[in-house]
């Protein structure tokens, strides 16, 4: 029982390691982690039902594994071809195209779940003033 927890302790470990990795060679991470603020702050502020919430964490979390898979993607790629070649530049593509598709899908949801909310928000203020 204690090797069963000892290498749950040691996935997680690796995990984090993996994660601290994106966050210290992917840029795009740093896009993402800004915006992904930004919205749960938003939300906070127009004061979002838990349904949306969980909404909001999945399409957030999507882009993230998106970014950490492609990550992954161009490591393994890089491994097995360190030269310039055709299909390693397809595989890369397709990688980065994968989190575009996530992040576009994301921002759809993000406004549709945000947008009424922070406009009728937005035009109390305003009105206001």
């Amino acid at each position: 029982m204690k090797s069963f927890w000892l290498s749950r302790i040691a996935s997680f470990r690796y995990a984090f390691h993996g994660w601290s990795h994106v966050l210290k060679t992917q840029r795009n991470t740093w896009i993402h982690s800004f915006i992904a603020i930004a919205v749960f702050i938003v939300g906070l502020w127009v004061g979002l039902p838990p349904r949306d919430w969980a909404v909001i964490v999945l399409a957030t979390g999507l882009v993230f594994a998106g970014e950490f898979m492609n990550t992954a993607i161009e490591a393994v790629v890089d491994l097995a071809s360190p030269d310039l070649h055709p299909l390693a530049k397809i595989g890369k593509d397709v990688g980065a195209a994968a989190v575009l598709v996530a992040a576009l899908a994301a921002i759809l949801v993000g406004l549709l779940i945000l947008g009424p909310p922070l406009w009728s928000k937005l035009l109390t203020i305003f009105s206001t003033l």
